[in-house]
């Protein structure tokens, strides 16, 4: 392989004596200086290791031809989602390169659209997103969050919708929040935690989250605290308001588990107490809304794929809980209520499904979705018969329709033009066994008529965590892959909600390397049938995805050609010290417990390098204001990796400034390093292009 010819030259990472005693057991960590992002030494190896990476992809001759055509195919408009409150319409549109999505109003569908929020105005490059909005019932006022280059670290204001101008209110130290504005249209409620230290606050750990009700005109500091609790600091608390203004929904969450506790509160009572409606942290409940005193849920209490029930909040007793739509053997997503029937979001196989239901579970029909897919919104009001909802595959951008809940028909409302032939591409579903049998769906998608020789070069993804479902959408950068003559495949691993809570236990703490064996056994079966070989076959996943990506080169580098994790959690012993990594303890358990200390060992990324060792071919990319998953993470498996390493295959680390976790981030930046990506594996894999 052409990565073969020369050897590259790293920076020096030094090597202190730090090492932990872990219930008996020294573990080693001789990068911890790497954890101060800002320190110094850490900023000069930040420089070095990018220009060492940076000049070995500009050397890449491919890689401008491959911007380019991702520049081009990027330039088509992208629409979101209508949605309407008070008498008008809202939705996002981006015209094709701009760094971030616009916001739009309009009071008909067929009036001229008035930008609301042009988010590109708001720094030069495009690096302060809009990261939540809420507008009020009447549609006059609209609460928006902004993050600066990357950050979860949210700022509000507030924003007449009819003028364009911001009022006064402005709030701060906002974080894993949305608003909600009450009916008299005088506030709203959210959650923020206390001020934190200004020169660490991307890296300390956060604790004790308040909700609170902002009045507008007033300042932050008199905002009326709702709810908080001092003896439970991993607590965390969104609020919503009922349709019909009457209640206060409170969902508390505890780190990222899918159980948790609702509370409610009268707005129509200012006395009112908060009271407790499930008050034990043993299923999932996801408030669907209201008649009155009867409350909906979704909930997998009893039902590990989903169901809806209904509890009396005056005879709140389990005994009494009535169950509307019972389990199935798809898997449910979500619920919404309109034109006065159940809304149901299915994954049948990791694709969607959307059925309908009267207000006491009687089937109405299932709304006819244009292929093997992704569909998405069905929002709006409890009587509303419109609705609008997005549909995408592997092969079709995200078209928006407008359906008739009426009729039972849907229109396209907006359809994006891209500049390729869809019918030259085909996607397929297959099934294969893991090494304990479990049978496990795998996504594969390329142009039509690959001959299946073993010489295709393979982008093998997958995420394996935290409940979270891979479904098929379009991606153009997967398009210029695949154009490229490169397969993508993409299985829906455990660990992961596709089939319920089952599947998603079954891959956490001490099971979680089934779903490093179901991505393991997704590379093999793609080898075994032809598509792919070990010198064609590349790894990628970000986050937990780079966790997974760390994992299985780290017990398997003989299998694979590339791999390319990113904003991996690679420290599984140190994890839960930084920011909001505690919360992450109910997924992968805690080094802390002597329990759970074995299986985080055995399988961390960091501690499983062996010296010596011919890794695959890696570029690993993280942020420098990753603020989820601190870049401390990747830092440190980068040092580590460039020392056992041995044989020419490069193992580079990729550094993006003024960026974070992924969410935000500027178009840009997402095309500079999907060029970076692909140049890489064209060297790695010895792409013909």
């Amino acid at each position: 392989m052409p990565s073969s010819k020369k050897s590259l030259t790293y920076p020096t990472s030094h090597k202190s004596n730090q090492a932990d005693n872990y219930h008996g057991t020294l573990v080693a960590d001789p990068y911890r200086w790497l954890e101060d992002p800002d320190s110094e030494e850490t900023r000069t190896w930040i420089e070095a290791q990018n220009q060492v990476t940076f000049g070995y992809l500009s050397e890449i001759p491919a890689r401008e031809k491959i911007k380019q055509r991702l520049t081009k195919l990027w330039d088509y408009e992208k629409y979101g989602i209508p949605f309407k409150e008070g008498n008008r319409y809202f939705y996002f549109k981006n015209d094709g390169l701009q760094n971030q999505s616009v916001l739009y109003t309009l009071k008909t569908l067929d009036d001229q659209p008035q930008v609301l929020l042009d988010p590109n105005k708001l720094s030069e490059d495009g690096t302060v997103a809009l990261s939540g909005l809420s507008i009020s019932e009447d549609g006059k006022l609209l609460a928006y969050g902004l993050s600066s280059s990357g950050s979860d670290w949210q700022e509000w204001k507030v924003r007449n919708v009819e003028t364009g101008e911001d009022l006064q209110d402005h709030l701060k130290w906002i974080k894993f929040s949305g608003a909600s504005w009450t009916h008299d249209h005088q506030g709203f409620f959210y959650s923020r935690y206390d001020e934190p230290n200004e020169k660490t606050r991307l890296e300390d750990v956060n604790y004790y989250q308040k909700l609170y009700y902002h009045q507008l005109g007033k300042p932050q500091s008199e905002d009326v605290l709702i709810y908080h609790r001092p003896d439970q600091k991993e607590w965390g608390f969104s609020g919503g308001v009922t349709e019909d203004g009457r209640y206060l929904i409170i969902s508390i969450w505890l780190g990222t588990d899918s159980k948790n506790l609702v509370f409610s509160k009268d707005l129509t009572n200012p006395h009112a107490e908060v009271v407790e409606l499930i008050n034990e942290f043993e299923a999932d409940y996801s408030f669907i809304d209201n008649d009155d005193s009867v409350f909906y849920f979704r909930t997998d209490l009893n039902a590990p794929r989903g169901r809806v029930i209904a509890i009396d909040t005056k005879n709140p007793a389990p005994e009494n809980w009535q169950e509307i739509i019972p389990q199935s053997a798809e898997t449910l997503e979500s619920v919404g209520i309109l034109n006065n029937q159940f809304v149901a979001d299915y994954l049948k196989d990791a694709h969607s499904q959307i059925k309908i239901f009267d207000l006491k579970g009687a089937f109405i029909r299932e709304i006819e979705l244009p292929g093997l897919g992704s569909a998405g919104g069905f929002g709006g009001k409890r009587y509303d018969t419109e609705t609008f909802y997005s549909f995408t595959s592997f092969t079709i951008p995200g078209t928006i329709y407008r359906y008739n809940m009426v009729t039972g028909k849907s229109e396209v409302f907006r359809q994006p033009q891209v500049d390729f032939n869809p019918d030259e591409y085909e996607t397929k579903q297959v099934f294969y066994h893991s090494k304990d049998g479990t049978r496990v769906p795998m996504f594969i998608t390329h142009r039509k008529g690959i001959k299946l020789d073993g010489n295709n070069p393979t982008y093998l993804y997958a995420y394996g965590g935290f409940n979270a479902s891979m479904t098929p959408g379009f991606s153009v950068s997967l398009l210029v892959w695949m154009e490229m003559g490169g397969v993508y495949a993409m299985p829906n691993i455990r660990g992961g909600g596709e089939y319920g809570e089952e599947w998603h236990q079954a891959g956490i703490k001490d099971k979680k390397q089934n779903v490093f064996d179901d991505f393991i056994g997704a590379a093999e079966w793609l080898i075994a049938n032809k598509y792919t070989k070990t010198e064609k076959l590349a790894i990628a996943g970000g986050s937990n995805g780079g966790l997974l990506v760390g994992a299985c080169i780290t017990q398997r580098p003989d299998l694979f050609g590339a791999a390319i994790p990113a904003v991996g959690v690679m420290d599984m012993l140190r994890f839960h010290k930084f920011t909001i990594g505690w919360a992450w303890t109910s997924e992968y358990g805690s080094a802390d417990n002597p329990e759970e200390f074995p299986a985080l060992y055995a399988y961390s990324p960091l501690h499983n390098i062996k010296p010596n060792t011919a890794y695959p071919a890696t570029l690993i990319t993280t942020a420098d204001h990753d603020d989820r998953v601190v870049p401390a993470h990747s830092f440190k498996f980068a040092a580590a990796l460039q020392e056992a390493h041995t044989g020419y295959a490069p193992t580079l680390i990729r550094i993006e400034t003024k960026a974070g976790h992924g969410a935000g981030k500027p178009t840009a930046k997402i095309i500079e390093e999907a060029a970076d990506k692909w140049a890489f594996l064209v060297r790695a894999l010895d792409v013909k292009f």
